[in-house]
């Protein structure tokens, strides 16, 4: 005799890399990344419904792993995420990832996902949705410093989501560059290949730097950095690893997402600890000002916080319905008297013989 089948609540949505995929061509990617940024501001204006946390860390000489969980009362929700550049000369990912949501009042989980490809998304997703409040509204011209995995998903969600065009490229592994224009060559930008980053920024209304390398690094310094323009500084993301030149923080006005954990990972590491910043959910909420005027330097600190990675999975798990994009795995014990786990066991043993 076969034990009871586990009821569909023993059963947890997974969303597999496979399926991640299947779902991006459905829906289509800017559609995508223009419906998770809206998810994600959605959640950024009740900010303070939720739990918040620096992201749990454990470093090691070639990388970090980390967990970032939250809840907003109702659903609870983590990623695991790691960040290994040295990866990138194995022939593998600096970053991977899996993320889950689960009941509040129960506590029993209703989504699993893979999390690369997710965090990709919601990472140039929540890049696009910041600079709509910050950058100048008539940039069509973005430098892409470091055009490593993260450097086409930031431009097609720039374009869908703030109107840019022409991307000016440089990355010290010409390689990279390369890749970036022959993945985004179909895709209807105005490409430039730059040798230097100096070069890449003329012109530039906004600058994106994501770069992979783990130290403090000077991609920009204060004389390439013009009035006016929009720094999306998205690359310096854990202890010891920065991306610009503290002078520019001082003459830019600086955003971010969560100061106690900015202030340990982002380019504000470098920085006083009462050194001045503004949060970028008080912009969202007109509680704070973003862009003044046309002469404003605006930067995004951005270091990936864990309600980012919650809009994320809550937007995946609203469109999935329908779809068959998921598997359904057996996750949960569900014995017919809640008391009787052991028992549950037993009877599988006598089926199994």
């Amino acid at each position: 005799m076969l034990p009871p089948a586990p009821s569909r609540r023993a059963f947890v949505p997974f969303v597999s890399v496979t399926n991640i995929m299947s779902l991006i061509h459905r829906i289509g990617l800017e559609e995508m990344m223009s419906g998770m940024a809206d998810y994600i501001e959605e959640d950024f204006r009740r900010w303070e419904l939720f739990d918040k946390t620096p992201r749990v860390a454990s470093h090691s000489e070639v990388g970090v792993i980390e967990l970032m969980p939250t809840s907003d009362g109702a659903v609870y929700g983590f990623k695991y995420v790691n960040g290994h550049p040295k990866n990138a000369a194995e022939g593998l990912q600096t970053v991977t990832a899996f993320g889950l949501l689960a009941e509040v009042d129960t506590g029993y989980p209703v989504l699993l996902s893979e999390m690369t490809v997710l965090t990709a998304l919601r990472t140039a997703a929540t890049s696009a949705m910041v600079a709509r409040h910050l950058a100048p509204g008539s940039a069509e011209t973005m430098a892409l410093i470091g055009n490593g995995a993260q450097s086409e998903f930031q431009a097609i969600a720039f374009r869908a989501i703030c109107g840019v065009n022409r991307l000016r490229l440089h990355d010290i592994d010409p390689a990279a560059t390369r890749k970036t224009i022959a993945n985004l060559e179909t895709q209807g930008f105005e490409l430039i290949a730059c040798a230097t980053a100096q070069e890449a920024i003329e012109g530039a209304q906004i600058i994106t730097t994501c770069t992979a390398d783990k130290q403090y690094a000077t991609i920009l310094t204060d004389n390439m950095v013009g009035a006016g323009v929009h720094i999306n500084a998205i690359g310096g993301d854990c202890p010891g690893k920065t991306e610009l030149h503290k002078d520019i923080l001082n003459r830019a006005d600086v955003f971010v997402e969560y100061p106690p954990q900015t202030r340990v990972e982002g380019e504000i590491q470098q920085m006083p600890d009462d050194f001045a910043v503004t949060e970028i959910w008080q912009v969202i909420t007109g509680a704070a000002q973003g862009r003044r005027d046309d002469r404003q330097i605006t930067l995004f600190d951005g270091v990936g916080f864990a309600i980012e990675d919650f809009s994320a999975l809550r937007y995946l798990r609203d469109h999935l319905t329908d779809t068959g994009l998921c598997a359904q795995l057996d996750m949960i014990a569900d014995p017919d008297d809640p008391r009787d786990l052991f028992g549950m066991v037993q009877r599988a043993h006598g089926a199994a013989a």
